[in-house]
């Protein structure tokens, strides 16, 4: 639940105490958030970092109270007018935006709600919109502006209500490379010069070096459940620059702290930890790892290269880069030993090979490191017809994962599957089937 406690001079704005977060589905549970603290303070950015389905925008959305949550307390301290509504605003990641309403009928909404008079709602508006670099577009349809524009002006909308925490979620995520640069720097300049009406920053992103640029403080997030795994302090001066051995060396820390194995549970019989059917799989197209394979075997990487330097090279963030990098992990096609990635024997071989070549290997790892791949294999050959719905698989995988994850899952075998040319499956009957083993 959420508690307002509007007391004066707090040293801490907002405090997060032993949050879970269940969904629950049929007789099933998923365990999104797992014991998650957190303490917002003022003059401070705070970065919720980690990737898609680690519960950040749950816990945003509940800080928000947009979502209350199965176990433990959200407190917000020092409040105006007692109420969330006028304590915290968010920006979302899709600018929200009414396409029907100007700009400023849309960052005048806010007000709107809160029963704030018209001139009143004007003037806040229009110095709002004039802070947030968008003067002269007061009477302009979202329809009419770049996707930088429009989040611009989701930014204003949030900020007009004057809110003591500003969320963000993935704010810039939307946007293109140099969209999101401008708009970054725009906010940061506001916020260190000290222009903005609000007195902390708590926001998402899965994007390491947004991470390190713009916060004071970094909690990592692990997935499944979402857990905070490090609480990392940023004591760089802003204007920060990537090119900083302190800022390079920072992210590398935070490549390694995100690819490394839990400690616990050791692996068994060659398998990672945690490792049958009900481990959750990334969808990722047999081209894109073929194309990873190839990036890490040519010079002048010739067959090892660190992870921040394959993202810069790639244009991929974290978020797209770690799930390629650990497949291929899974696959033992590479090892991952924190910020670097080598190629194994199989993975330099498998680069170099020819098309059937490539196919029988990946076939050879597919069905033996990949155990929901075996699973269908294994009840594909035991059947006499050599059929069995994909529904049966579903059902499996949903009672360890949400209905969403068990989809990609299944989708990413398939996937493989058919280029392995292990089984085959057919959309239309919604069937799997040895009709085109390998």
């Amino acid at each position: 639940m959420t508690v307002i406690e509007p007391v004066a001079a707090q040293t801490t704005l907002v405090e997060v105490r032993g949050v879970k977060h269940v969904y629950g589905k049929g007789g099933s549970n998923l365990l999104v958030l797992d014991n998650v603290d957190l303490t917002l303070r003022p003059n401070e950015i705070v970065g919720l970092l980690g990737r898609s389905g680690s519960g950040k925008s749950t816990l945003l959305r509940t800080i928000a109270g947009l979502i209350r949550p199965t176990e433990g307390t959200v407190v917000l301290h020092d409040m105006p007018g007692g109420d969330t509504a006028h304590g915290v605003a968010m920006v979302f990641q899709s600018f929200a935006l009414f396409p029907w309403l100007t700009v400023q009928q849309n960052v005048e909404l806010g007000l709107e709600a809160q029963g704030v008079p018209a001139d009143e709602r004007r003037k806040r508006a229009l110095a709002a919109i004039d802070l947030i670099g968008l003067d002269g577009f007061e009477n302009a349809y979202p329809k009419e502006l770049s996707g930088g524009m429009r989040q611009r002006v989701g930014l204003a909308r949030a900020l007009v209500v004057q809110p003591s925490v500003l969320l963000m979620d993935e704010p810039f995520s939307a946007l293109d490379v140099l969209t999101a640069e401008t708009l970054r720097t725009d906010l940061l300049d506001l916020w260190c010069e000290g222009r903005m009406p609000i007195r902390s920053i708590l926001m998402v992103t899965h994007n390491i070096e947004e991470a390190v640029l713009m916060c004071d403080r970094i909690l990592v997030f692990a997935s499944n459940p979402g857990r905070v795994i490090a609480e990392i302090k940023v004591d760089l001066p802003q204007p920060r620059k990537r090119l900083d051995p302190a800022f390079r060396a920072l992210v590398d820390d935070i490549y390694a702290r995100m690819t490394a194995r839990p400690a616990a549970q050791p692996a068994r019989d060659g398998n990672f930890p945690g490792m049958g059917i009900s481990m959750a799989l990334t969808h990722i197209s047999t081209n894109t790892l073929a194309g990873m394979m190839e990036a890490l075997a040519a010079s002048p990487h010739d067959g090892k290269a660190e992870l921040p330097t394959l993202a810069n090279e790639a244009q991929l963030e974290a978020d797209e880069l770690l799930p390629i990098a650990e497949t291929l992990q899974l696959m033992r096609f590479a090892e991952i030993d924190g910020r670097m990635i080598r190629l194994t024997a199989a993975g330099k071989r498998y680069a170099l090979a020819d098309v059937d070549e490539r196919k029988q290997l990946f076939a050879q790892h597919l069905l033996t490191y990949v155990p929901l791949a075996a699973h269908i294999r294994r009840v594909l050959d035991d059947r006499t017809s050599h059929q069995a719905p994909a529904r049966r698989f579903r059902d499996e995988l949903e009672d360890f994962m949400s209905e969403e994850y068990a989809e990609e899952t299944l989708d990413s075998v398939v996937s493989w599957g058919r280029y392995a040319e292990a089984f085959a499956y057919h959309e239309d009957t919604d069937q799997f089937s040895l009709e085109n083993p390998a």
